[in-house]
């Protein structure tokens, strides 16, 4: 994407802009090129992405050029494009992102669709998202669940900006508390929720070199990192959340797939819940286990 053109050079119009740049990435290990192309340009563009398909034959200026050759040097470099770009769609939401919080992925959907099933049935369902990050499930639960009041939880203070931020954006603000601190330690003594989710931590602490560069050398290893078996912080809060759900009411945690059985022998042998099962992702993974909470 040369800085000028000469008389005899092709135009720079969103086609050629495209061709280009996913040319580029694909050499650079992008494993979508031209959906990150696609994204960048329409950033660049101050555009919906949709608005490309109409628009292949337009010149784009030099101030776009511009942005899009700076845009196209850092994902060259793995940053994430929602980074770049500064949101993420999660289940019909779009949501603010920055370097402070992990990025919502698909993965995470199935824990909220299964959350969605067992909450429409309570009149008033209180829910708890513990490490809240971006705050996509607090906010997708209290989106769809218009009866409910949800509890967001970070331990990191910038990732409660930004989730704070989402939820003020998405006029949710006066339904989701966030507090601050270690997993369940900044709930109130004697408050109980309905339902209890999480996406934590939990990836062991020998995977980290193995994950893709983008994950590994962008996104915070707060939200990553879970010690030698991934397993540290899944342990700690199967153990400190029971007093804090109600009979009947649930506990949900996305994990690695490997990891289904071991957490499903925690919950089992906790004593403390009932209806231990495992719910798989989009793409056939083992990514969520639902526990009911038993009566003491």
């Amino acid at each position: 994407m040369n800085r000028t053109s000469s008389p005899q050079e092709a135009p720079w119009t969103v086609a050629r802009i495209l061709d280009w740049t996913v040319q580029h990435l694909k050499q650079h290990g992008s494993e979508t090129p031209r959906l990150d192309a696609e994204i960048l340009l329409a950033h660049a563009r101050h555009c919906p992405r949709i608005q490309l398909y109409v628009s292949y034959h337009d010149l784009v200026t030099d101030t776009e050029r511009a942005a899009m050759r700076e845009l196209v040097r850092r994902r060259a470099r793995a940053e994430p494009v929602a980074y770049l770009v500064g949101h993420r769609e999660f289940f019909g939401l779009d949501l603010h992102v920055s370097a402070d919080v992990l990025i919502p992925r698909p993965e995470t959907e199935t824990l909220v669709l299964e959350l969605l099933d067992l909450a429409r049935s309570l009149p008033n369902p209180t829910i708890l998202d513990v490490g809240t990050g971006s705050g996509c499930i607090a906010a997708a639960a209290a989106a769809n669940l218009a009866r409910a009041h949800v509890t967001a939880i970070d331990i990191s203070p910038p990732a409660l900006v930004v989730a704070r931020e989402n939820a003020a954006r998405l006029g949710l603000a006066d339904r989701i508390d966030f507090l601050e601190g270690d997993l369940v330690a900044p709930v109130p003594p004697g408050k109980q929720f309905d339902f209890i989710v999480s996406n934590p931590p939990y990836v062991a602490d020998c995977e980290m070199e193995s994950l893709p560069p983008d994950v590994r050398n962008h996104e915070p290893h707060l939200a990553l990192r879970a010690g030698a078996d991934g397993l540290s912080i899944i342990t700690r809060l199967i153990a400190a959340v029971p007093p804090l759900v109600r009979t009947g009411g649930g506990l949900l945690l996305e994990i690695a797939p490997e990891q289904a059985a071991a957490v499903r022998a925690q919950l089992q042998s906790s004593g403390c819940f009932v209806a231990v099962k495992t719910l798989k992702d989009g793409a056939g993974s083992e990514r969520v286990v639902r526990a009911l909470r038993a009566s003491p």
